[in-house]
């Protein structure tokens, strides 16, 4: 799964809105009128990240190898530090691929 559908599928599950300008490297919140409001990327913005994860009230284990994220009852989804560009955005991915995985189910 890319980054876009990622997104997309973590934003559907957070019930967020969100809007695609082309090639955008992130998608832009939408109002309720439909006008873009700001960039969301929880996998660029630790703010972003921890809100997701909030919202979706995610567990999440952190070493200094990687990182792991799930739902309550679910199994735990992965990511290593050398391969993402350390910790933080281990941690990031990580909270993204479960947020994805729930969008799917929705």
């Amino acid at each position: 799964m890319d980054d876009r559908e990622l997104l997309t599928l973590a934003a559907r599950a957070a019930k967020i809105t969100i809007s695609w300008d082309g090639w955008a490297t992130a998608p832009m919140v939408l109002t309720d009128d439909g006008a873009d409001t700001r960039t969301w990327n929880p996998l660029a913005d630790d703010a972003e990240a921890l809100r997701l994860a909030v919202a979706l009230r995610l567990w999440l284990h952190v070493d200094k190898y990687g990182a792991s994220a799930r739902r309550p009852g679910d199994a735990w989804l992965g990511c290593e530090a050398h391969k993402y560009g350390g910790i933080e955005a281990a941690t990031r991915r990580a909270i993204v691929r479960v947020a994805a995985a729930i969008g799917k189910e929705q």
